[in-house]
């Protein structure tokens, strides 16, 4: 049997079980560009992310990454392997920021089945729930959260 990039991309309800691991790769080096960018995307000014001398001034020596592009690299990073069949993310829950992330650190992560199960009014489909952990290259956690899922069963998902 031949099998495509769609194989390890798309997962179906029936492929998780709680206790599997993932490990997602390869990871992502956040730049200055990259963080200034998000910042203003997203209207986010803060100076902690912008301003070397005021990011100095308080205490971190260098400018923070904003915890909501890591939050997004960490979902991003997790797609491919685990959620390409997604039907829709339902909810994230519990995101704690573990440490800082700063400009050159690069990101991986792993996710966790917490648990899983089929949804209640539809048949073709069910519910994932997943505690997805970013660590730097160092190995250091710097954010943690879980979130819902919902994909759709093999049957309704084959092409």
């Amino acid at each position: 049997m031949e099998h495509s990039g769609r194989d390890r991309f798309e997962r179906y309800l029936e492929d998780f079980h709680s206790g599997n691991t993932f490990i997602h790769w390869p990871g992502r080096t956040i730049t200055e560009a990259t963080n200034a960018s998000f910042c203003y995307w997203t209207m986010n000014k803060q100076p902690l992310h912008l301003d070397a001398e005021y990011a100095r001034s308080a205490g971190f020596g260098q400018p923070l990454v904003n915890g909501l592009l890591v939050l997004s690299i960490a979902v991003g990073l997790s797609i491919d392997g685990m959620s390409g069949a997604i039907i829709a993310n339902l909810g994230y829950d519990q995101v704690a920021h573990d440490g800082p992330v700063f400009i050159g650190d690069t990101v991986y992560a792993e996710s966790t089945v917490l648990d899983v199960r089929s949804s209640s009014s539809r048949l073709d489909r069910g519910i994932v729930h997943v505690e997805t952990r970013a660590k730097n290259q160092h190995g250091d956690r710097v954010l943690t959260f879980s979130r819902h899922f919902m994909v759709p069963t093999r049957e309704r998902g084959a092409p």
